[in-house]
């Protein structure tokens, strides 16, 4: 870390949490407006680090490429220290309109294909749970949507409210009901390194009401502040 500098990681492919202004090209978001109340509560000022996928984000921890980072908590990213969570996010599935699933239990069988975004935290859980889909992975959210409709793949994976806002783009396709997973959204640190001052300022961010303040801010549905 240089000194008076935070490094914050930002997952530009997440869109609930960051993107970037399409007037300015920089980026804006909850993750974004908490790493600037990050930097404020420490006293030092922030460089963002901006990333395409919280996997590659995730695979920079070990090479010390950043000091903090906003993506979510998960046991598989052995090389990250996390916070309790900030904000959580259902993660669920989309079909086309046509499909027999309708509950996300009907999701794990043989002959289905999901598609994902790899090593997102979604892909994380599914990797745990699913024994008789196929998961068929790409590099980031959009592409595991584009990969979802050139070869018509049966299941696309992903948080509800990213999910919700394809069905509504193309019409026919629904969002099943049910999550198979509750996605944790924290701030890492690269192991090793002193988690407390990150813990302190969470613990903050949710009892101050600051999180609600940056959804309703943001106007970004489907998410909840935790508690």
């Amino acid at each position: 870390m240089t000194p008076g500098v935070l490094r914050a990681g930002i997952n530009l492919g997440n869109a609930l949490l960051a993107g970037r202004d399409p007037a300015t090209g920089e980026p804006r978001g909850i993750a974004v407006d908490l790493a600037h109340a990050l930097g404020r509560h420490l006293g030092v000022d922030v460089e963002l680090v901006t990333y395409q996928s919280a996997a590659r984000m995730a695979d920079a921890a070990a090479g010390g490429a950043w000091d903090a980072a906003f993506l979510a908590a998960d046991a598989a990213r052995a090389d990250i220290d996390f916070t309790e969570p900030y904000l959580e996010i259902d993660a669920t599935y989309l079909v086309d309109g046509a499909s027999p699933l309708r509950d996300v239990s009907e999701v794990d069988r043989a002959g289905v294909r999901i598609a994902v975004s790899d090593k997102s935290a979604y892909d994380l859980a599914l990797r745990r749970a699913i024994t008789r889909a196929q998961i068929v992975s790409a590099p980031t959210v959009d592409a595991s949507v584009d990969r979802f409709f050139a070869e018509r793949l049966e299941v696309l994976a992903g948080l509800r409210p990213l999910l919700v806002r394809v069905a509504e783009e193309h019409p026919g396709c629904r969002v099943l009901e049910g999550r198979f997973t509750a996605v944790r959204q924290a701030i890492g640190t690269p192991k090793g390194r002193d988690l407390a001052p990150l813990a302190a300022f969470v613990r903050h961010a949710r009892t101050s009401g600051l999180i609600g303040e940056l959804i309703d801010r943001h106007g970004v549905r489907g998410v909840t502040a935790a508690s």
